[in-house]
């Protein structure tokens, strides 16, 4: 079973070295899908997955794991904009407890707060037309999560450990 991380520096800690990570947009109809290179500098989107029943949903995820050799998820946590978790991240949350009793991989809830809005406004200023955006905002909103999460991880790992002023691992 799969331990589900808020915090990225423990699941950093989970990691092995090298190995690409999946990131996740959970929607009500979709899943996007994005992927690292294995030195987790650069996300990028992959596929999206229509959703059906959790178990399909699952099985579609394993083999895109197994393919890409995954050592770690992380997932979208949709919170609100105060801070607090509505249904949307209830569901997530859910989805990810079902996840982790299923994969070996560390999995991190990541907060995603307006990712697909801002990737919606940026395929509005290279005019993408609606249809176009329609079909790749997914996997666009789960490289820019997974993005925003490698990210936090690299600094993580760059910030001196203030007990000895050495270099910290996430």
């Amino acid at each position: 079973m799969a331990t589900i991380y808020d915090d990225l520096r423990s699941f950093g800690t989970d990691l092995p070295t090298l190995g690409q990570v999946i990131g996740l947009d959970l929607g009500a109809k979709t899943i996007g899908v994005a992927v690292s290179d294995p030195g987790r500098m650069i996300a990028s989107p992959l596929e999206t997955i229509a959703r059906t029943k959790f178990t399909l949903d699952a099985e579609k995820l394993f083999a895109i794991m197994t393919s890409r050799r995954c050592v770690g998820l992380v997932l979208g946590l949709p919170m609100n904009m105060d801070g607090t978790e509505g249904p949307r991240a209830q569901a997530t949350r859910a989805f990810a407890r079902n996840l982790a009793q299923r994969v070996e991989v560390p999995i991190a809830l990541w907060d995603e707060r307006l990712s697909t809005a801002a990737v919606e406004r940026l395929m509005i200023s290279f005019d993408t037309s609606r249809k176009r955006r329609a079909e790749t905002v997914d996997k666009l909103a789960a490289a820019y999560i997974l993005q925003g999460a490698l990210d936090r991880l690299s600094a993580l790992r760059r910030q001196p450990d203030a007990e000895n002023g050495s270099q910290a691992e996430p």
